[in-house]
């Protein structure tokens, strides 16, 4: 009788063990988008976002890393079909490498104030508009996602930095109203990468500003979602 009993708790525990409800249960945080999270290339050997978040996440948690480095929006449907069957939680940073593609409006010659802002505006709309079909495709899934502003780099060049931060805003500005009118999560990348060190050039975040990014993720994706009231902004960490 023992045995037989003892037999039976074995085959149980070995059933629980392999069964695909408990393994749906861990949860899986899938990182998307650029180098903000694909930032192994740019640490000189140091962890990368991926390695600092798996470092940091819950026990019986895991990360996968989706993200590519210089994605835009139009490449977030390509690393959608890639997403695990198992994903719980997604976190997307775009939007980066499409303002770079907007930087020769920096350097636009104009004749106002007036005409390099609806240069501006022209080229924001046109983010806006990719910027929405992007999350709409990973909100499709069903999962809980948390989105990231474009931080504001480092630039040696102090009026060039200044002149970047200030292009940004509208950017940014369409990925908070995105954010608020889905009550998704936030992540203010230009408020967790605002050292020099947290950057590896300009536009790389280092492993010192990786690590920041992972916290701020962590801290995003397991905060229990019963304490959210719609959209939820992560900004400094320690």
């Amino acid at each position: 009788m023992k045995t037989s009993r003892r037999t039976f708790l074995i085959q149980s525990v070995g059933l629980l063990a392999m069964s695909p409800a408990l393994a749906a249960a861990m949860p899986h945080v899938v990182l998307l988008g650029d180098s903000i999270f694909d930032n192994g290339s740019y640490t000189a050997g140091g962890p990368d976002v991926i390695a600092q978040v798996r470092r940091h996440l819950p026990v019986n948690w895991k990360a996968s890393l989706l993200a590519v480095d210089g994605a835009t929006t139009r490449n977030v449907d390509a690393q959608l079909t890639h997403l695990p069957a198992d994903a719980s939680h997604m976190v997307l940073s775009i939007g980066g490498n499409d303002a770079l593609g907007s930087q020769p409006i920096l350097r636009a010659s104009v004749r106002s104030t007036g005409e390099a802002l609806t240069l501006l505006a022209g080229a924001a709309a046109q983010f806006e508009k990719r910027y929405r079909e992007a999350v709409a495709g990973c909100m499709k899934h069903g999962l809980p996602l948390a989105i990231c502003t474009v931080y504001n780099g480092n630039f040696t060049d102090r009026e060039y930095q200044l002149q970047v931060t200030t292009a940004l805003t509208v950017f940014n500005d369409a990925i908070i109203r995105v954010a608020l009118e889905n009550a998704l999560s936030v992540i203010d990348l230009r408020q967790v990468c605002n050292r020099p060190e947290d950057y590896t050039n300009p536009i790389e975040p280092s492993s010192i500003g990786g690590a920041k990014i992972a916290k701020a993720i962590v801290q995003t994706v397991s905060e229990p979602v019963a304490r959210r009231r719609g959209a939820h902004v992560t900004g400094w960490v320690p």
